[in-house]
C-alpha cells in the first residue's frame, strides 16, 4: 500500500496536501527574507532553477500527492522569484534590515 492510496482511502489525501502546501509556502516566507538580506536580487535564478527542476519531477513522477508537493513546491519556487524583487523595495524602505556588509546596487 502507498501512502497515497492509503491517504486516499482514510480520505486524509486532501488535507494532507492541503497541511503539506501550507508547510511549503510558510517555508519560502523567511527564506526570501534571508536571501534577499545576504545576496540580494541576485539570487532570482536560483529559484527559476528550483522551479523549473520542481515542475519536471512533478511531470515525470506518476504519484499524485508526490506530484502534487513537487507542483506547489516548483510554483513557490517561481512565485519566490517575484518575492525577492518586493523584498528589496521593502527593505529600501526601512521596513526590513539592509545587509550592512552589502553595498547596494543600483
Amino acid at each position: 500500500m502507498t501512502v497515497t492510496s492509503f491517504l486516499a482511502e482514510h480520505n486524509l489525501l486532501g488535507l494532507t496536501i492541503g497541511i503539506s502546501t501550507f508547510l511549503i509556502i510558510g517555508f519560502f516566507h523567511p527564506v526570501v527574507v534571508k536571501c534577499e538580506y545576504y545576496f540580494g536580487t541576485r539570487c532570482w535564478w536560483w529559484f527559476l532553477v528550483l522551479g523549473i527542476v520542481g515542475t519536471i519531477l512533478s511531470i515525470l513522477v506518476s504519484d499524485v500527492f508526490l506530484s502534487t508537493l513537487l507542483g506547489v513546491f516548483a510554483f513557490s519556487s517561481f512565485w519566490t522569484i517575484k518575492e525577492i524583487f518586493e523584498q528589496a523595495q521593502r527593505v529600501a524602505k526601512g521596513w526590513f534590515p539592509a545587509n550592512p556588509r552589502r553595498t547596494p546596487r543600483h
